[in-house]
């Protein structure tokens, strides 16, 4: 890994495409920006919020296992675009700073996120609730220990382990040190926040239903004299556009790439949606990955340009932690069954649970699962929601929610395995419950779970937001 490279900051319309019925996509003509004081910067008055923004280089400088397709089992050819962690640190709240940190991973496990919590609380006191850790969900991203451990479904090499461990350490070391740098970047800023859409998210299911969220939120940060800083925003869609054995971010690195040439100085994070069953179509070429980034950017630029919604009235961050039961488990018969099955991966994954046993270790009955909601005042209610989290959670929120004050994150602060909603779990497929094998889970979930985690966002999301039920 490159050595401790931080940079810091420079100084609604819902676009939702469903399969069938329920929302419309709204078109907006286009526009452009350039890094200069908005209309509704100068606007704004007087500062409310302070605000810092910083970025690290993670990419390796060593040859390092690569996640995300099981039949890519050597180690990287080579870099192809260097990947980042970013952070945006809000601060001046009496409940202290609040940091939204983005990945260019396939996604970070809740151990990691304790550490850097444990971390940050012991040097800045800042909360549990009040640190977000969003993945791009790249595919062409170093492995990240105990993250999709199934998925070559046989046991990695010692040799390439140890060079996964020491990554996953020094990304750790990363992630703290980005967000201390966005902590003591922090300054007089402007929050204004709008809506915009872009299309090339394609629902991946060969079903009859097969849902679709266009949205693309943006999130501007800007300093006393209008220019911008930072910009946070994210889309519902894969980071699988193509699959070489290089490193790089796929859209959302190309997106952030062309947003911080377009606005020079100023910090750009992409993270997902609710893109669990979503991916880039068509995709396999460079020239695609290339062209989606450049698609997220210039819809950035245009929407900044629009009418944006000033965010006042201070943050309000809250998490409650939430057990997702699977069904009931296989017996240790059924467990000896499956490891002499053809499939290779169900073999793997039930060889790896009788070891369990043998051991005299229990095998979990439940997924612990963080709901996290911060709300910028009366403007906007922010959800962030682990795992690979299918689109039906987004579309679903946006109906029981304010849609126009509302920006649903997945893929966040825990990537433990796919998240299916209850029409998916019914379905079954790779979604619905084949994928847990990869991340090491004992069976797919009970149902129930979609009522579950949206009563707990309900729980969190301040009532001003709320639609009668």
């Amino acid at each position: 890994m490159k050595p401790g490279i931080i940079t810091c900051a420079a100084p609604g319309l819902l676009g939702v495409q469903d399969a069938s019925r329920l929302l419309l996509t709204a078109g907006l003509a286009k526009q452009t920006l350039w890094n200069t004081p908005s209309p509704q910067a100068a606007a704004a008055g007087a500062p409310g919020w302070v605000v810092g923004a910083a970025k690290v280089d993670v990419t390796p400088d060593y040859p390092v296992r690569l996640n995300g397709y099981g039949g890519r089992r050597t180690e990287h050819e080579g870099v192809a675009q260097r990947i980042f962690a970013k952070a945006i640190a809000i601060g001046g709240d009496a409940d202290g700073p609040a940091v939204l940190l983005t990945v260019d991973n396939l996604g970070v496990r809740a151990a990691m996120r304790d550490e850097i919590v444990g971390r940050l609380e012991a040097k800045t006191g800042i909360a549990n609730s009040r640190l977000a850790i969003c993945a791009s969900h790249t595919h062409r991203a170093p492995m990240l220990a105990g993250v999709a451990p199934n998925l070559f479904s046989m046991d990695i090499p010692p040799d390439h382990r140890e060079r996964i461990q020491r990554y996953t350490g020094e990304f750790t070391d990363k992630l703290e040190q980005v967000a201390l740098a966005a902590l003591a970047d922090r300054q007089p800023a402007h929050l204004a926040w709008g809506y915009g859409h872009v299309s090339f998210a394609h629902n991946r299911r060969n079903m009859v239903f097969r849902p679709e969220d266009h949205s693309l939120p943006v999130l501007q940060v800007t300093d006393v004299d209008g220019k911008v800083r930072a910009f946070f925003t994210s889309y519902a869609c894969h980071c699988t556009t193509t699959a070489f054995n290089t490193v790089h971010g796929d859209w959302a690195g190309c997106a952030q790439e062309q947003i911080e040439k377009d606005f020079p100085g100023a910090v750009a994070l992409t993270a997902l949606g609710c893109g669990a069953d979503q991916n880039p179509n068509p995709r396999s070429t460079v020239e695609l990955v290339e062209q989606y980034g450049r698609d997220v950017a210039a819809e950035v630029k245009r929407v900044v340009e629009g009418k944006l919604t000033p965010l006042t009235g201070g943050l309000e961050c809250r998490a409650k932690t939430i057990a997702l039961p699977f069904a009931k488990l296989p017996t240790r018969a059924e467990w000896e069954e499956k490891a002499k099955g053809p499939a290779e991966a169900i073999a793997y994954h039930a060889q790896k649970n009788l070891a369990r046993l043998d051991r005299g270790e229990s095998i979990p009955t439940e997924l612990s699962y963080l709901v996290q909601a911060w709300s910028f005042g009366d403007g906007l209610a922010m959800v962030f929601l682990p795992g690979e989290i299918t689109v039906d959670y987004s579309l679903r929120l946006k109906l029981e929610l304010d849609s126009q004050r509302l920006w649903v994150n997945g893929y966040a602060n825990d990537v433990s395995c796919y998240i299916p909603s209850e029409r998916v779990l019914a379905e079954g497929g790779y979604e619905g419950g084949g994928a847990m094998v990869y991340y090491d889970r004992p069976e797919r979930f009970a149902p129930g779970i979609e009522e579950r985690i949206l009563g707990a966002v309900r729980e969190l999301v301040p009532e001003t937001f709320q639609r009668p039920r």
